[in-house]
């Protein structure tokens, strides 16, 4: 199988569900290309729809929220939206793409490929095998409109969801969301916080540890949730914050608690699947793909305020099937986790059910949906 892997920097998730299936393809012994498709058109359009992006949902998330819910409705009245259009503009520069290389399909992890794609379709344009994947636990305005050969969407509950516009439930596969395969391997919690005390020079101590997440971006308000968890915790428990890009929350975090051996402030990281082993209490806002890596490592999870808009699904989602707590506010939220820590009935409970509606393999399930299409397609050329 050689496969185009295409995604978009808006928000880390995709990007991660993308590579997590590249890591799946080379390891069954095929070829991967994966990339930022708006590259294709030059590094400054792909800036400053990243930048866009991450800056209104870093600095106004409601508005985020807002253009959302305008999206959903004109989604619904429309069959050929303005992100349709936009994103056919891109059509020319893939179709170059695709006459100088060959693929036996398109995996899409982002929205923005999947509207090209279909613009391409309407227009006779040649492709391969095309295959998007959803990376929420929802259905997202837009899909509806795009014409994909085939959907790999997180659970069987959505299909529902997903079966309006030109989507049928054929098309639709209930893969899970694909994380790295190191989230999957197993290892007992004292080998990771080992592992992860060495990595961030640490010294080793029976303490618990609450890891505090923002996501690819550092979303939410990381620094009075990190302040009300330290005023809960016993004074011997460590707290790990990761804040990721924000450089601005990280320097804060730093400066705040300066004089804090318990309290230790990160940037990015490529190890989160390490820092989830070894934490007690995982404090996160209700991304798709640090949720899914989450419940695949299996975690003691408290979910943070989402932003709005499908982080508000995947909360609910999450929620409906037991496999976090919450609360609705900052303190109510760093409460519940110091509970849990006291509750391992309720943890084990919350574990149990992570196992049962989320997917360990969905990588490896969808390589092996997508090889057998395409064995398919070639008997029927045959």
């Amino acid at each position: 199988m050689k496969a185009l892997i295409l995604s978009c920097n808006t928000g880390g998730g995709h990007n991660s569900a993308g590579m997590a299936m590249k890591e799946r393809i080379e390891a069954e012994g095929g070829e991967a290309c994966f990339f930022d498709y708006l590259t294709l058109a030059g590094g400054k359009v792909s800036q400053i729809v990243g930048e866009g992006y991450v800056g209104i949902v870093k600095k106004t998330p409601f508005l985020f929220g807002l253009i959302y819910r305008l999206g959903a409705f004109v989604s619904k009245i429309t069959k050929r939206s303005p992100v349709y259009y936009v994103n056919g503009m891109m059509a020319k520069y893939l179709h170059a793409f695709l006459e100088e290389n060959d693929f036996d399909v398109i995996l899409m992890p982002h929205l923005y490929p999947a509207e090209t794609i279909t613009y391409m379709k309407r227009k006779g344009m040649p492709l391969p095998l095309t295959a998007a994947i959803a990376t929420d636990y929802t259905c997202i305005p837009f899909w509806g409109e795009t014409e994909c050969d085939y959907y790999m969407i997180p659970h069987e509950e959505l299909k529902d969801e997903f079966i309006t516009g030109k989507i049928e439930e054929e098309q639709l596969y209930p893969s899970g969301i694909p994380v790295f395969m190191k989230c999957a391997q197993a290892m007992s919690k004292k080998e990771a916080k080992g592992k992860l005390y060495q990595k961030l020079k640490l010294e080793m101590k029976e303490e618990k540890l609450f890891l505090v997440i923002g996501g690819s971006m550092g979303a939410g308000n990381l620094k009075a949730l990190t302040r009300v968890i330290y005023l809960l915790k016993k004074r011997t428990d460590r707290i790990v914050v990761v804040c990721g890009s924000n450089e601005r929350i990280r320097k804060k975090l730093e400066h705040i608690f300066r004089k804090k051996d318990s309290v230790t402030v990160l940037g990015r990281t490529d190890e989160m699947p390490l820092f989830m082993k070894a934490a007690d209490v995982v404090y996160t806002k209700p991304g798709g793909l640090t949720l899914t890596e989450a419940a695949v490592t299996g975690c003691a999870l408290v979910l943070t305020a989402p932003i709005p808009g499908c982080e508000t699904q995947n909360r609910r989602f999450f929620r409906r099937h037991g496999m976090c707590v919450s609360g609705r506010n900052i303190y109510v939220q760093a409460a519940a986790g110091i509970r849990l820590l006291k509750d391992e009935k309720k943890t084990e409970k919350i574990m149990c059910n992570q196992q049962k509606f989320v997917a360990r393999d969905a990588s490896l399930k969808i390589y092996r949906f997508i090889e057998e299409k395409l064995k398919e397609r070639n008997n029927k050329e045959q």
